[in-house]
């Protein structure tokens, strides 16, 4: 049998419904009315207002679109406006040289960003979950850089990274274990990792403290061990859990330290375990300083072999804590879950290889990618609140490619009646409750 394809001149068809949560989620911040506050130079009245500029970008960013030129097909659709509250969708050329603008001139859309996803976390009482420490409980804060691979372009910041490839180093600020972006910075790619980070550090704490009143657990791996870091952690009274760089230290004393001050487990023959911790007083601190170690000393290899050299393997941890040294381990290894809130932003969102040639658009456009991120963990938390989803199991976060797949990218008709909006979905629209609820609940 064959197939005819027909063209409707008056039904109208959307693919991406979900685009109404995000919409509802913007209605909830200050970001139209702070982004029209804001002056560009020569540019007093525009078409095309800096809201509604922003706005596209993230709603195309919310779909998995980082491309300025995505917005071209979105300029005649009937939806895309009506779901982001939009009064005109700009074409690609004014949206990138809107960005540009902004970002040249230092408008402070980037703290506005930041400042209103924060809020809009707060507000919409999204869930955040901390971690037990203890007998607290404290919402782990995780700072990290990740590379983005932007080999074969003459961007401007494109150079060397420590992992052998050009591109950038943007350093990040997770909060909770479901990873709500707080804090972002574009780095240029040969940026030391401590380059800037203690200040990073400061306002990353404050953009954590807009969200939530709960303590705050700082999590740093070893390229941030820092005295500085440390003292921003105690000014800040914050607590903290910071790998320690043992640098030339030699293992040897470490393994003295662990046989005189920690507590022995013998696994098998042949291989120790040793934990514990010291404290020494440093100065300019208020309180001594504390150093988790966790030792582990081979003579017998896994095949039963005698080694002639004892194998030595020692990871120390600056921490504040006071709860048992197994703890602040297992603690600090749960900070790298931050590498798969990194994957979401570059390969879900597509973001890894930034659309703009200069660095300042870029380190905007990266702040709008967070922002998206955001909404999206947004919408995918609270499709977990019932279990009505069809696709079911005891997941504690959606990915956000989840949540574009089957609540952004869901297919409607779109129906005006009695001066209502109606998105009509079909049949067979296994997430349409989901996404019906979820709306209901921001709108």
């Amino acid at each position: 049998m064959k197939i005819k394809f027909v063209r409707s001149k008056k039904l109208i068809l959307s693919t991406h419904a979900g685009l109404a949560t995000v919409g509802a989620l913007l209605a909830h911040t200050r970001l139209t009315k702070r982004l029209n506050h804001t002056r560009l130079s020569e540019m007093e009245n525009p078409y095309h207002s800096h809201a509604d500029v922003m706005k596209s970008y993230i709603g195309l960013l919310c779909q998995g679109k980082s491309d300025f030129d995505h917005i071209e097909p979105f300029r005649n659709d009937d939806v895309f406006p009506i779901c982001l509250q939009l009064q005109k969708v700009p074409s690609s050329p004014t949206l990138r040289q809107r960005l540009d603008r902004a970002a040249t001139e230092a408008a402070g859309w980037n703290e506005i960003l930041l400042e209103e996803s924060a809020d809009l976390i707060r507000r919409v009482q999204a869930p955040l979950t901390g971690v037990q420490a203890g007998s607290v409980v404290c919402v782990p804060l995780d700072i990290d850089v990740s590379p983005f691979d932007n080999s074969g372009t003459r961007k401007e910041g494109v150079c060397r990274t420590y992992k052998g490839f050009d591109g950038y180093a943007p350093i990040f600020a997770y909060l909770g274990q479901e990873g709500y972006g707080v804090n972002v910075e574009l780095r240029e790619g040969s940026t030391h990792v401590q380059n800037g980070t203690a200040a990073f550090l400061t306002r990353s704490i404050a953009y954590a403290r807009r969200v939530t009143d709960l303590p705050i657990l700082v999590r740093m791996d070893a390229g941030n061990d820092s005295i500085d870091n440390l003292r921003v952690c105690h000014r800040e009274q914050v607590d903290y859990i910071i790998k320690a760089n043992l640098r030339k230290e030699p293992k040897e004393l470490w393994l003295r330290i662990a046989e005189s001050s920690g507590i022995c487990c013998q696994q098998r023959e042949g291989k120790k375990e040793y934990v514990g911790f010291i404290e020494f007083t440093e100065k300019g601190f208020d309180r001594p300083l504390r150093q988790v170690f966790h030792v582990i000393e081979r003579t017998i290899d896994r095949d039963g072999q005698m080694l002639l050299v004892p194998e030595i393997e020692v990871n120390v941890y600056w921490t504040s804590l006071r709860c048992g040294p197994w703890r602040v381990i297992e603690l600090y290894r749960d900070h790298a879950t931050s590498e798969q809130f990194h994957s979401e932003i570059k390969t879900d969102l597509d973001l890894e290889r930034l659309p703009a040639g200069k660095f300042a658009t870029n380190n905007l456009v990266l702040h709008a990618g967070v922002f998206a991120y955001n909404l999206l963990r947004i919408i995918g938390q609270e499709s977990l609140r019932k279990d009505d989803a069809p696709i079911r199991g005891n997941v504690q976060r959606r990915r956000i490619r989840t949540v574009i797949q089957n609540i952004i990218y869901m297919a409607v008709r779109l129906v005006r009646h009695a001066r209502c909006l109606y998105l009509n979905f079909g049949k067979h629209s296994p997430w349409s409750s989901v996404l019906e609820r979820v709306y209901r609940a921001f709108a």
